[in-house]
């Protein structure tokens, strides 16, 4: 209806000029009736009819206006107070030194540079863990390894009763969705991400089948999706992640699941996580072949005269900075991105692993280590943030936090209660660039295979205990944030403070 009377709007404005009127009066004129009436009251039935025509129309044409009024009143007070989205990226294996905001100097990573141009840059974010489920676990609970019920990539099942960033925006009304590695519960178990808070997740429940770039398949929920062409080796030494076909790429497929949700949901708060495996190697493949970077082409590094793993992993990174922009090109695309804050970072430190050498790029810029380290470079991790109109663009900040702040920001953010009894803080203040709360120190741990280590840094003090039976190490990271000046000696009373820690915390 309201259709035909905007059509019939603007027949009646051409009717007008015909008669040299100069407008339609927005409300209903008694004395602009009045004449109407007067004219047509020495006129013919039909001319009645019309004047009475019209006149109803202009008072439709008021209740019309008045509708529409409404209407995006109440549109621009929804969107004013609407929850904001809030996508959390996360790479896996990608060091602090990968992408070009963080000075890689050969890869190339234009819109994860733009991104931190649109934003701000964590220059001491700390990973959950040096490997990945510990790192998960940490993410998706506020707690450091410390209290959590694994140190390492042991096998875990998220219990039901765990409390999580999902289920926590959940009771807020988010829509809440996942993409990616999960690696914390499979579908006969409690563990399963869409009894963990999350409406939907798509990609891979099992960590160790994430190695694989191009498995039979992936899980949507609790449904098999069969990805084409591709065929396993059946020597059981690959254990079922060597592809000896490979025709559909799982990265790409997760992306497009991510890209999906995100257009179902544009009219809805939505929480989205995607956890893509690359620059990940596929630790099987690189034994059976030597290459585990697996990548469908090289890219703008084909010729280039490096080994074909390094290819590989230049082609990974790029590829992820590239699905990078198609995220943030459809928030534009949606008009989501001034109501949406978008995280990018790293589970862990660089891999040495597929055939790929982590000095080849120096994928841990100036830092000491790598994955399954507890040095800067097995921990500290890439992390951009951009939320137009809330978060300052060319921004950075030497805020020290880690993984376990995130359920507490998260949660901030949407107005929804936590426990209080997290080690995580919300970092919140630190991202709109008003005064933070510190931590009192950050803790890790690393239990794996009968190596037992440790760290904990309060304020610029770095402790590192680098193996079971190995004495603890000191640093001042606000000078030596390479981590080679041993101060233990020089310092006993600082090293016993953050020995009592590591103590307590066994």
């Amino acid at each position: 209806m309201e259709i035909q009377l905007l059509t019939s709007l603007c027949e009646m404005r051409r009717f007008n000029r015909s008669l040299s009127l100069s407008k339609f009066p927005v409300v209903p004129d008694p004395d602009l009736m009045f004449q109407i009436d007067s004219v047509q009251a020495n006129s013919t039935s039909v001319g009645f009819h019309a004047a009475w025509t019209y006149r109803t129309f202009v008072l439709l044409l008021f209740l019309l206006g008045l509708h529409i009024s409404i209407g995006c009143s109440t549109k621009n007070q929804t969107e004013k107070d609407r929850l904001p989205n809030i996508i959390y990226i996360m790479a896996d294996d990608l060091g602090y030194g990968d992408i070009g905001s963080y000075e890689q100097a050969i890869i190339q990573t234009p819109r994860l540079d733009r991104l931190a141009e649109e934003g701000m840059r964590f220059t001491n974010h700390y990973a959950g863990h040096t490997v990945c489920r510990c790192s998960r676990l940490s993410l998706w609970t506020g707690y450091h390894t410390g209290h959590l019920p694994i140190q390492g990539n042991a096998k875990y099942t998220l219990e039901p009763q765990a409390i999580t960033v999902a289920k926590l925006l959940k009771q807020k009304g988010y829509v809440t969705g996942g993409v990616g590695k999960w690696s914390l519960g499979d579908t006969s178990s409690l563990g399963h991400p869409n009894k963990q808070g999350f409406d939907f997740w798509m990609g891979y429940l099992d960590q160790s089948d994430a190695h694989n770039y191009y498995p039979t398949h992936l899980w949507r929920n609790y449904e098999v999706v069969p990805l084409a062409g591709n065929v396993l080796s059946d020597n059981p030494e690959d254990r079922g992640r060597v592809a000896t076909q490979k025709e559909t790429y799982a990265h790409d497929l997760i992306t497009e699941e991510a890209l999906a949700f995100i257009r179902r949901n544009a009219e809805k708060p939505f929480l989205l996580h995607i956890h893509w495996t690359l620059p990940h190697a596929n630790n099987e493949a690189g034994r059976a072949t030597g290459d585990g970077m697996e990548i469908p082409d090289y890219g703008i590094y084909a010729k280039r005269e490096w080994p074909a793993q390094e290819k590989g992993f230049a082609a990974m990174v790029s590829r992820l900075d590239g699905d990078v922009g198609r995220i943030v090109d459809l928030l534009d695309e949606l008009n989501l991105r001034q109501n949406t804050l978008v995280i990018f970072t790293s589970d862990n430190g660089p891999h040495e692993e597929g055939g790929h050498q982590h000095e080849f790029f120096n994928s841990n810029g100036a830092l000491r280590g790598l994955k399954r380290d507890l040095y800067e470079g097995g921990i500290r991790v890439p992390f951009i943030a951009v939320w137009p109109g809330h978060i300052q663009e060319k921004s950075t900040s030497d805020y020290p936090s880690a993984f376990w702040d995130y359920l507490p920001t998260a949660c901030e953010i949407a107005g929804v209660d936590y426990p209080k009894n997290l080690d995580g803080i919300s970092y919140l203040p630190a991202l709109l660039g008003k005064q933070q709360k510190e931590h009192d120190y950050l803790y890790w741990e690393y239990e794996e295979q009968g190596r037992h280590k440790a760290a904990v840094r309060a304020g610029n003090w770095k402790a590192v205990l680098p193996g079971t039976k190995e004495p603890v190490e000191l640093y001042d990271l606000s000078v030596d944030s390479q981590e080679q000046n041993n101060l233990a000696a020089k310092q006993p009373e600082i090293l016993a403070g953050m020995v009592k820690i590591i103590e307590e915390m066994k």
